[in-house]
């Protein structure tokens, strides 16, 4: 049999193996012949967009915008130029309006490094129900919506928060993304201005969490306690590298009746007798991390003896062998 060559491929399979390029391939591929063009040109490939790994400017992404993205993106995610010599954002307000009137289907947004003390929360494309932050910038009023109702309507609807080392994001933020009533998901690590105050104020307003994160920001027992009251639908909570969480405030997780994991990763100030406490409490308690503690061998088997219907990890899957 003679070697057959990509071309030999049928347009839908192509297609599948462009989807693993990098975007920057992608576009390099619509120079190989007019068949590729066209492929590149296809709405399939431009769904889901990670440019992390570039630095982009803002010529690029309206390149993008205008060729390729129209009405099919749903995924973006890209870096900013926050930590660069050359602090040029690429975000600017006028992108960010034509990427919510362009693309209606956007509904997941990841931005690093991006300062957005230049953009307010209302140039957010309305489509979002998801949005990642890393080590950006935001200004102090950011996520908070309008009193008159009508003018809400143009504001995203998130489901999904993930803020991660953002210094700036503080007690406000929370309340102020809060009190919206949206999120299912709520994730922050390394957020040190929220503290127990900000939690007691936004915990009534966040009943319908499924997923809650608070990973080294310093929240303590009057964080869990107002966790445990008002938070009934967690089925996932990670108070990882809580310092300030003792034995005194975990019971009152014990009241959260479909909790299914809960993360306790280095929370040096619990014992087992109290974690056990709370676990034997809940009824659907699937898993346990307690990676980073520095309990014995022996009271380890006692933990994972107490609770048969619970997996107990001890170690962080880095540690792990394999």
């Amino acid at each position: 049999m003679s070697a057959q060559s990509l071309s030999a491929l049928p347009d839908s399979l192509l297609l599948q193996i462009m989807m693993w390029l990098p975007p920057r391939d992608r576009l390099g591929g619509a120079r190989v012949c007019r068949r590729w063009h066209r492929l590149v040109r296809d709405k399939l490939l431009w769904r889901h967009l990670d440019l992390t790994s570039y630095k982009i400017s803002s010529k690029v992404l309206w390149h993008l915008l205008r060729n390729h993205l129209r009405g099919n993106l749903q995924t973006l995610k890209a870096r900013g130029s926050l930590h660069s010599v050359r602090k040029q954002e690429a975000f600017t307000p006028a992108l960010m309006q034509a990427l919510g009137k362009q693309c209606p289907s956007l509904h997941h947004l990841c931005l690093t490094e991006v300062d957005l003390r230049t953009l307010s929360y209302s140039c957010l494309p309305s489509s979002l129900t998801a949005l990642e932050l890393s080590c950006c910038e935001i200004p102090s009023l950011w996520f908070q919506l309008p009193e008159a109702s009508q003018d809400r309507q143009a504001f995203p609807r998130l489901q999904r928060l993930i803020v991660r080392n953002v210094p700036a994001f503080s007690n406000q933020h929370l309340i102020n993304i809060s009190i919206q009533g949206t999120l299912k998901t709520l994730a922050l690590s390394k957020t040190y201005r929220v503290t127990d105050a900000g939690i007691q104020t936004a915990a009534p307003h966040l009943g319908d969490l499924e997923r809650l994160a608070l990973c080294q920001s310093g929240i303590g027992d009057s964080a869990a306690h107002f966790i445990g009251r008002h938070m009934k639908r967690l089925r996932h909570l990670d108070l990882g590298g809580s310092p300030s969480l003792t034995d005194v405030g975990l019971p009152s997780l014990s009241s959260l009746p479909v909790l299914e994991e809960l993360c306790l990763e280095s929370c040096s100030g619990l014992s087992a007798e109290a974690i056990m406490g709370v676990c034997r409490a809940l009824n659907r308690l699937k898993r346990l991390d307690l990676s980073g503690m520095n309990f014995e061998e022996g009271t380890i088997h006692v933990i994972q003896a107490a609770l048969r219907n619970c997996v107990v990890q001890t170690r962080s899957p880095a540690q792990i062998p394999g």
